[in-house]
C-alpha cells in the first residue's frame, strides 16, 4: 500500500537514530562505571575532576550534553551523519546524568552507598526503554496504528495500568507495559510489594493481603533484577586517597 511505502523509510531512519542513541548510552555507562571503579581503587591515571577546589560530578557533563544536543536538534534539525552524532551525544549525556540519578534524587553524595543502587536501576530501566523503542515497540506511533484516537485510548489504558503496577512496586513491568500491551495490566493485578505505596495505602496491617505480601516478599528477598544491578553497583574497596565526592 502507498502509505506503507512512505512510512517504511521514516521508520528505518527513526530506528537508526534510536540505535545510535542506545549505543552511545550503553557505551558511556560502561566506560563511566569502569572509570569510577578505577578512581575508587586507585588504579590507572584516572582522578576525580575538580574546578577551583570544587568536585565536579559527571552528571554535570551529562546535563550540559543533554542541553547542548537538545538545543542543536530543535534549532537546526540536522539529518544524516549529523543526526546520528547528535543521537550518540544525547545517549552519552543521558548515561552520565542517570548514572548519578541517586545523587540528584537524595541531594547528597550516595554514589557508593546502598541508596546509590537506584542510579543503576534508573540506567537499566532507561536501557530497557531504549531496547523496546529499537525493536519498534512505540505506543505513541500514530502512523502505524492508523489513527490518533487509537493511540490516545491505548496509551491512556496502558498508562493507567502502568501507574498501578509501579505503585505496587512492579516498576519494571510497569515501564515495559507502557510499550507492550497487557504487560502492565498483568502487573497491576498482581500482589503489591509490602513496602510499596499501594500496600501502605490499601493493605491494612494484619489483613490477609498484608500477610500474603510479607510472605511473598520477605525482607532481604532478592530477584534476578537485583543480581543484574549487582554487576554494576558492587562497591569496590577504596584504596585511593579520600577526596570530596565519589564520581568523576
Amino acid at each position: 500500500m502507498g502509505w506503507e511505502r512512505e512510512l517504511l523509510p521514516a521508520l528505518t531512519g527513526r530506528r537508526e537514530l534510536v540505535a545510535w542513541l542506545v549505543l552511545g548510552f550503553l557505551a558511556t555507562f560502561l566506560v563511566t562505571r569502569f572509570i569510577t571503579h578505577a578512581i575508587r581503587t586507585g588504579r590507572g591515571p584516572f582522578r576525580n575532576a575538580s574546578v577551583g577546589g570544587v568536585h565536579v560530578h559527571h552528571e554535570v557533563y551529562g546535563i550540559f550534553l543533554l542541553l547542548g544536543t537538545g538545543t542543536v536538534e530543535f534549532t537546526y534539525r540536522p539529518d544524516g551523519a549529523w543526526a546520528d552524532l547528535l543521537a550518540v551525544l544525547f545517549g552519552a549525556g543521558a548515561a552520565l546524568t542517570l548514572d548519578e540519578f541517586a545523587l540528584w534524587l537524595h541531594l547528597e553524595d550516595v554514589y557508593w552507598s546502598r541508596e546509590g543502587r537506584s542510579s543503576v536501576d534508573a540506567v537499566l530501566i532507561a536501557a530497557v526503554v531504549g531496547m523496546l523503542l529499537l525493536i519498534g515497540a512505540n505506543p505513541f506511533d500514530a502512523d502505524r496504528s492508523r489513527g490518533e484516537g487509537v493511540v490516545v485510548l491505548t496509551v491512556s489504558l496502558n498508562l493507567c495500568f502502568a501507574v498501578v503496577a509501579i505503585l505496587k512496586g512492579r516498576v519494571i513491568l510497569g515501564v515495559v507495559g507502557v510499550f507492550v500491551p497487557l504487560v502492565a495490566a498483568f502487573a497491576s493485578v498482581r500482589l503489591a510489594r509490602p513496602a510499596s505505596p499501594w500496600a501502605r495505602r490499601w493493605y491494612r496491617p494484619g489483613s490477609r493481603r498484608a500477610g500474603r505480601a510479607r510472605r511473598r516478599f520477605p525482607p532481604g528477598r532478592r530477584n534476578h533484577w537485583d543480581a543484574l544491578v549487582d554487576l554494576f553497583a558492587t562497591v569496590p574497596p577504596s584504596t585511593a586517597a579520600p577526596v570530596p565526592g565519589s564520581g568523576t
